[in-house]
């Protein structure tokens, strides 16, 4: 019976190609064609760039191409005029529809009712804000009536001139009821009306939730200056917007700086943790060579011991002597894979010595001496830096504190004093003495304050980097940490609604108390 070969397995580590230079030219492809889209699509909705109907110039080229009506004619051209689009136009294009606010009249209860009546207002777009078109806003009106017997009654809503705009005929104690009213124009006034119509009887308990589609003729992306805000996402208690136009301000620089020097950091970490064991493999090394062994020998005897990153480098040499490669060629692609200074300079001294004969083990002793004070000055540096640091970002979030707190506390301020003064003239603002403070716009101040925070996290980052290891990705990738902060607390704290320029939801302001409405106020 023949016998069964036994496999041979061979354990080839030949040195492969290294492909970290060109990871990082993909890094930096696609971090340069992400950088350059968010600084045009800022560009774009900035204002910088003038067009001539007064929009953003993003939204003339989007809607321009793919606006389209109801019946899918397209209507684009009225975005490329001189002309300032109007309500109807804006509604043809998907990124300028104004969707409705829900607003709400809530948990109202009225008690031994016999006629009885409130005000309220129902706010919206005017007919002559949108060019004529009638914008829908329904209403809901939930309700139920609670009586001792099964008494007759009336429900309506009537308008400030007298005019019922919807009415209706119940029986109390039949559960919740609802009338809906598919479109009421907006108007202030207008009343709600519970009244028995059984003489002396009372109802007992009335309990009222009203619900009404708002618009205010404002494109839901957009706010009241025509600028890109992006729809709004929920964060807690907080509703931000992650798309705002100015967001990209500071993305644009994120995406040029942060990924690749991100990147080439995780490079020199590693670098650096081999670094780290370099002198104990060469004091290793040097007691193997003292100890009667060659260097092959030692070599491969050092590659079960643990040099925590530099393990693979280790074995890899070891590999290749045992195919016989040449000690000289072996340290030589060492450190051509290695690649740092330190590393190449023991290198270089551990050849010739091998080269030139004698006892190398000296040499060998001098060179792990020599990378382990180089390295203990490199940490003395970084310990010595370490406190700079921290100040350079205690001062970042000092000064981004203060931004926060002027425009949160202090330019709002200033636009409240004045909005309503008098004696401003045509330019608006308030006259104290010979000094008038001129009206100011909220966010105008808010992008300026935006655009400093954002340059000196630039000039703080890279001051950072350099003084921590002299390396400019060092301190590109500080910056881009200082402008993922701006953007956090910016987005969370200080692009509020009311700095923003969105218009704030009215509600429907029932008034505080009732009144008794006559037969001929109902409308009979």
């Amino acid at each position: 019976m023949a016998r069964k070969k036994e496999k041979i397995v061979v354990n080839l580590d030949l040195p492969k190609d290294d492909n970290t230079l060109t990871r990082l030219y993909i890094i930096l492809f696609f971090s340069i064609i992400l950088g350059i889209s968010s600084g045009l699509f800022w560009i774009a909705n900035s204002g910088f760039v003038p067009t001539a109907n007064g929009e953003p110039m993003f939204t003339n080229l989007y809607c321009g191409a793919t606006a389209e009506d109801e019946l899918g004619n397209p209507t684009g051209e009225y975005f490329q005029t001189n002309q300032k689009p109007t309500y109807t136009h804006n509604q043809t294009c998907a990124i300028l529809q104004d969707e409705p606010d829900r607003i709400t009249w809530e948990d109202e209860q009225w008690t031994m009712v016999s006629k009885r009546g409130k005000n309220f207002d129902v706010p919206g777009v005017p007919e002559s804000a949108t060019g004529g078109t009638a914008v829908v806003q329904p209403l809901w009106l939930n309700y139920s009536v609670v009586a001792s017997g099964d008494y007759e009654y009336a429900v309506a809503i009537r308008s400030a001139d007298g005019k019922v705009i919807d009415d209706d005929n119940k029986t109390a104690n039949a559960g919740p009821q609802q009338m809906e009213i598919v479109n009421i124009p907006p108007d202030t006034r207008y009343e709600l009306i519970f009244m028995t119509k059984q003489e002396g009887q009372l109802l007992q308990e009335v309990n009222i939730d009203m619900t009404v589609h708002y618009q205010d003729g404002v494109p839901t992306n957009m706010n009241n200056k025509s600028l890109w805000l992006g729809p709004a996402v929920d964060v807690g208690p907080v509703k931000v917007h992650p798309t705002i136009f100015l967001n990209f301000f500071g993305l644009t620089f994120f995406f040029f700086l942060y990924p690749a020097s991100y990147y080439w950091e995780k490079v020199e970490d590693a670098k650096n943790e081999i670094e780290e064991k370099f002198p104990d493999f060469l004091r290793d090394l040097a007691e193997y060579w003292k100890g009667g062994l060659s260097m092959t020998v030692a070599v491969q005897t050092l590659a079960t011991s643990e040099y925590g990153a530099l393990n693979d480098e280790v074995k890899k040499m070891s590999d290749q002597l045992s195919w016989g490669v040449k000690f000289s060629d072996v340290i030589g692609q060492f450190a051509e894979r290695v690649g740092t200074p330190l590393v190449r300079r023991a290198i270089t001294l551990i050849a010739e010595a091998d080269r030139a004969g004698g006892k190398i083990s000296d040499i060998l002793v001098t060179a792990a001496n020599d990378s382990r004070e180089i390295k203990f000055l490199e940490g003395e540096r970084k310990r010595a830096i370490g406190s700079y640091i921290a100040v350079i970002w205690t001062s970042y979030f000092v000064f981004l504190g203060v931004i926060v707190v002027l425009a949160k506390v202090f330019i709002p301020a200033i636009a409240g004093s004045n909005s309503g003064g008098e004696g401003g003239g045509d330019s608006g603002g308030q006259t104290i003495g010979n000094m008038t403070i001129r009206n100011i716009d909220p966010l105008f101040f808010l992008t300026i304050f935006y655009y400093g925070v954002t340059m000196q996290a630039l000039g703080n980052g890279s001051m950072a980097g350099l003084m921590a290891t002299g390396r400019f990705s060092t301190g590109f990738k500080h910056s881009g940490m200082m402008i993922v902060v701006a953007l956090l607390i910016f987005n969370l704290v200080a692009f509020s609604p009311d700095l923003i320029g969105i218009t704030e939801v009215p509600g429907l302001n029932p008034s505080a108390g009732t009144f008794i409405p006559s037969p001929l106020s109902y409308g009979g």
